[in-house]
């Protein structure tokens, strides 16, 4: 049988993530590849009580169909949110609710491109994006990362002579550097397309994991009626809930709302109303302090270990998030370490998925979350023999 495929599917990149997923498989490996919150974390007996609730309470109500934007006291909740704590005005028919920050990024895709459109993003830029917006078909450029955010000369170009549909980006604690952008810099990103027709897309799905739990304003504060912010439950709450919105002024959220109706109707309003009960009954601030003091604590650890270690690598020093990036020596490929790495028992990511125009070599991304701090100490020791030993031969 010869299937006839769209055209779009060429211009997917080739995924790592196979290989990733069979690593992660292998409990004999100590895997700083992946991207997944910790287990551990997840307030299971919580989330229980929180569905035993919404069972009892209106069960039919619970499993019966809604409507696409989901459910009100929801997004009432995330926009009371915006409010408090970045003192943006945020209201619930500027919030939608989509099956996880990822959804955001098919669906806006889908709604602004046509094929040969012109997207910015970051450099080193996050995978899930890349392999996103390349179904659509356009041409991806991008802005190197500065350790403060994007080269802003380099933005200012692309805004003005290449006239970019959107511009994306993670300004906080971006995935995969761990960078986070300067507030001065988010200043400046706005003035410079306030004169354009391009939209800016914060993709903030690390906003609340800052080690220090000061919140960054977004440059969406700056140009309100240009900037979407998307965001998510899963880094905070679970990731299976799959519940995550998007935050954008009401002409693009008409837009959004079409595609997303015909792409599934709604998202899971069983688990909208469990996540709901859920942020009524517990202090969100505090479980988040919990999960940052963890991640911190990982986080310096890696660090730490990386400079006494193998102190010929240089990286990255995330203010929080789940992630940081990595330069290794010269002579040194990622692709090797990542193959070596294995065959030790410890595996990282190497950083050619992030780099669309080429890159990576010499890069890899570690994640801290995951893994306990015993597995960290151990994994880091193995890493270290990997790439001393391949400096050797």
């Amino acid at each position: 049988m010869r299937y006839r495929f769209a055209d779009r599917l060429s211009h997917a990149p080739k995924s790592f993530l196979d290989e990733i997923f069979r690593v992660s498989a292998d409990p004999s490996i100590i895997t700083f590849a992946g991207g997944l919150p910790s287990s551990s974390l997840i307030d299971t007996e919580g989330i229980r009580m929180a569905t035993c609730q919404v069972m009892e309470d209106d069960p039919s109500a619970a499993l019966q169909y809604t409507t696409t934007d989901g459910y009100l006291p929801l997004r009432e909740f995330i926009a009371a949110r915006y409010r408090s704590r970045l003192g943006i005005p945020a209201s619930a028919d500027e919030i939608q609710i989509v099956n996880g920050s990822q959804q955001c990024l098919d669906l806006f895709a889908k709604i602004f491109l046509n094929p040969g459109d012109y997207v910015g993003m970051e450099r080193p830029g996050y995978l899930g994006a890349l392999e996103a917006f390349s179904l659509y078909e356009p041409v991806i450029e991008t802005v190197a990362l500065e350790d403060d955010g994007p080269d802003l000369a380099a933005f200012e170009k692309l805004i003005r002579s290449t006239k970019v549909k959107f511009f994306y980006g993670i300004p906080n604690s971006q995935n995969p550097s761990g960078t986070t952008w300067s507030q001065e810099k988010r200043r400046a990103i706005a003035d410079i397309l306030v004169d354009s027709d391009s939209v800016l897309y914060e993709d903030d799905a690390f906003g609340e994991l800052f080690f220090d739990n000061r919140p960054r304003l977004p440059a969406k504060r700056y140009i309100p009626d240009q900037a979407v912010l998307s965001g998510s439950f899963s880094k905070i709450i679970a990731p299976g809930m799959r519940i995550g919105w998007i935050f954008a002024p009401a002409r693009i959220l008409k837009q959004f709302n079409i595609v997303k109706q015909a792409a599934d109707l709604h998202s899971n309003f069983f688990c909208q109303k469990i996540l709901h009960r859920y942020l009524i009954m517990h202090d969100l601030d505090e479980h988040i302090k919990n999960i940052v003091g963890v991640y911190e604590r990982k986080c310096r650890l890696m660090c730490d270990l990386l400079d006494d270690l193998v102190p010929q690598v240089t990286h990255t020093t995330p203010e929080g998030g789940m992630f940081l990036m990595a330069t290794l020596p010269e002579d040194l490929s990622s692709r090797a370490v990542f193959e070596e790495g294995i065959k030790r028992r410890v595996a990282v990511l190497p950083g050619l998925p992030f780099y669309i125009d080429g890159g990576g070599t010499d890069t890899i991304r570690m994640n801290f979350s995951t893994a306990s701090e015993e597995q960290i100490k151990e994994g880091m020791v193995r890493l270290a023999h990997v790439i001393t030993d391949l400096q050797k031969t």
